[in-house]
């Protein structure tokens, strides 16, 4: 379970089928989708 904050919804929500990849800078992230309106999340350091 990733939290990250969602744009859209305006809250901490929960990621919905989070991913792991790396930046161009070697931090890791975490990306995915919001599971309550499905907008595009991501989380630095996740």
């Amino acid at each position: 379970m990733v939290e990250a904050y969602c744009v859209k919804c305006k809250a901490k929500r929960e990621m919905k089928d989070p991913k792991e990849v790396t930046m161009k800078n070697g931090k890791k992230a975490a990306t995915g989708t919001c599971s309550v309106c499905g907008t595009k999340m991501f989380k630095i350091g996740g």
